[in-house]
Formats: C-alpha cells, sequence, structure tokens
C-alpha cells in the first residue's frame, strides 16, 4: 500500500469545492472536466488528497452506499505550522474544538465542513 485517498460523498459539490478552497486545497481534476454539473472531483493541498463524489453518481451501480450527513468519519490530517493555519482558517469555518495539546504530545484542533464531516488538523512539535 502507498497511499489512502478518502472519496467522500457529499450533497453539493460546488458548496464542497468553495470551502475545500478555503482550506488551501486545489482542485486537480473533475468528471466532467468543465461545466457547472461536476459528479465527481479530486482536490489536494501537499501530499493530501481528498475526492469529492455525489451520492447520485453512484446510486445504481453501488446501491450499498447510504449515509447521512457527516457519516461516522474524522478525517485526521497532519501539516506544519498548525498555529499559522488555524489563525487563517478560524474565522471562516465551524471550529469545533479550538487549539490544544493532547496527551501524546500533539497539538490539535478540529472543524467541521459544509457536509457535517468532522476534520482534525495536527501537527506533531518537538
Amino acid at each position: 500500500m502507498e497511499s489512502l485517498s478518502p472519496n467522500i460523498f457529499v450533497s453539493n459539490m460546488n458548496e464542497t469545492i468553495k470551502f475545500y478552497e478555503l482550506l488551501g486545497f486545489k482542485v486537480v481534476m473533475s468528471v466532467p472536466e468543465t461545466g457547472a454539473d461536476l459528479v465527481w472531483t479530486m482536490m489536494t493541498k501537499g501530499a493530501v488528497t481528498m475526492m469529492f463524489q455525489t451520492y447520485e453518481s453512484l446510486a445504481e451501480d453501488l446501491p450499498e452506499i447510504h449515509r447521512t450527513d457527516g457519516g461516522s468519519l474524522l478525517l485526521y490530517i497532519n501539516l506544519k505550522n498548525i498555529r499559522g493555519f488555524f489563525d487563517e482558517i478560524k474565522d471562516k469555518v465551524t471550529v469545533l474544538k479550538g487549539l490544544e495539546t493532547t496527551f501524546y504530545g500533539a497539538t490539535e484542533f478540529s472543524i467541521k465542513d459544509n457536509n457535517g464531516y468532522v476534520l482534525t488538523f495536527a501537527e506533531h512539535e518537538s
């Protein structure tokens, strides 16, 4: 195994793209390649890749997929300069838990994205 890239089901692709652009992600691929009715998109920031897909686009192929907003998923993202990143986005997103140092020595904070998913950002400072 070399990497893990979550494919997250979303209700509104355009709102999702805007939210993740606030976090500094950039669209690198989409289906279709242009237009307003995107059904899938891949976004990256540094070494982190996330894919987003409309629920409807897989309904026939994989009817086993079902969820409510947010699901039972927490995405844990390591980064550098967590304090600067927190200061940059804290007034633009829903912060669930502010900066704190954990018992295992990481500095973390958690936000909720526009689809109800929880993103926890962490820096393991030495």
